[in-house]
């Protein structure tokens, strides 16, 4: 047992917990008026029900003594035989406990990342019944193929340092999915739909930033050098994706604004998310410069070509940036870095870019096969999209009988 290996592990799990609230701001932010309350609402029951489902099920089922590389068993359901000291499978200086919570930080953010896609459409009670069962059949079994014990994406050698597959992709190509699926808001292309609060989404955007921190420099799992090296590389990628996006809005647009800087840096902490713990720093920079430059041009040219409502951008903030980040990892790893790692292409290994891009599309396409069978279930039961009237009203007073804000006369 290591006490500052625990102190930075739990430190940085309360990290992590606060980019839940900052894609909170982040999304109601971008949102028009009548909505930023149910956004707020629907982040903060997603951090609710899966803690609860971490405990009672999930932790087992993505962590649990492995069943065919497939998934978890139930031998750890309600945190049974999980205490207060270490695993001899995970994080072995810390307590098994302390990975437990860092790892729900985990589970929770990534359905809360889907809900910027079909912002003021969903039923809440649709998504509190989709988040369960999304946590439960996607997301745990994906974090177990990559990150547990003897689960066979892992045992193939796919690297994914902190979620670029697990986390941003699984959520990205899901809410591209459901967007599709809810249809698109009403009058979208007849009427702007311009974000309400521009501030608002900054808070969350600096807020995502800093929590990001605990998501990738606490993926080493130790408070050591590889955890600085992570936590440089995060930082630099986020700047150099934050800067290409407002150029290439400046070069396309005439102007950076704060919603394309914000969201560039993002974009650059989400690529960066699956490589910062295996490439170089420098490394770093061209991966977060790509990504703001993709992302950008997936929000800007590829989303109006396609036609697709993605609401808040999702598919092309985490989606692509996952997708990228993913593949820029089989291309700049390096031993070097990380022995536990292996070199990527451009430094002669092309199996691991083969692995990664296996790891790629295996995870999208399960991802999007379960996530189209839990939306057609819930749908036929209890129906996923509002009626036309609380969609027109605004789901802060039809869902949740509140307004954000009292306009006085």
């Amino acid at each position: 047992m290591n006490t500052g290996d625990t102190a930075w592990v739990l430190i940085c799990s309360a990290l992590v917990f606060i980019m839940t609230p900052g894609v909170a701001f982040f999304y109601g932010g971008m949102a028009r008026r009548k909505n930023i309350l149910s956004i707020l609402t629907q982040c903060f029951a997603i951090l609710c029900l899966v803690s609860l489902q971490w405990v009672l099920l999930g932790y087992s089922l993505a962590f649990g003594p492995d069943v065919g590389g497939i998934i978890g068993s139930l031998d750890w359901i309600g945190l049974r035989g999980v205490g207060q000291d270490p695993s001899s499978v995970y994080a072995t200086t810390i307590p098994h406990l302390a990975f437990v919570i860092f790892q729900a930080m985990f589970a929770i953010i990534t359905p809360a990342l889907m809900v910027g896609a079909f912002a003021g459409r969903m039923k809440f009670s649709a998504l509190a019944l989709f988040t369960l069962l999304w946590a439960t059949f996607v997301y745990d079994p994906i974090a177990h193929w990559v990150w547990g014990a003897g689960g066979w994406l892992g045992g193939i050698g796919a690297l994914d340092f902190a979620g670029g597959i697990v986390v941003h992709v699984s959520s990205g190509v899901s809410a591209l999915l459901i967007a599709i699926l809810i249809g698109k808001r009403l009058n979208y292309n007849k009427q702007a739909f311009a974000p309400h609060n521009l501030p608002i989404t900054f808070l969350g955007g600096a807020l995502l930033w800093l929590g990001w921190f605990g998501f990738n420099a606490g993926s080493a799992l130790q408070a050591d050098g590889l955890a600085a090296h992570a936590f440089i590389a995060t930082n630099t990628a986020a700047a150099a994706a934050g800067m290409a996006w407002a150029f290439m809005e400046w070069k396309m647009d005439g102007a950076p604004t704060v919603l394309g800087i914000v969201s560039g840096g993002i974009a650059g902490l989400v690529a960066i998310t699956p490589a910062c713990g295996f490439v170089s720093i420098l490394s770093s920079i061209p991966i977060g410069f790509i990504a703001g430059i993709l992302c950008y041009l997936a929000v800007a040219k590829l989303k109006p070509l396609l036609g697709y409502d993605d609401s808040l951008d999702v598919f092309g903030v985490h989606g692509i940036g996952g997708i990228w980040g993913t593949l820029a990892t089989g291309l700049f790893a390096a031993v070097a870095v990380n022995s536990g790692g292996a070199d990527g292409l451009f430094l002669g290994n092309a199996k691991l870019f083969l692995t990664q891009l296996t790891y790629l599309v295996v995870c999208s396409a399960y991802a999007l096969v379960v996530t189209w069978v839990l939306y057609k279930i819930i749908d036929s039961l209890i129906g996923m999209r509002v009626d036309k009237q609380s969609e027109l009203i605004g789901l802060d007073l039809t869902q949740h009988n509140e307004s954000a804000y009292t306009l006085l006369e």
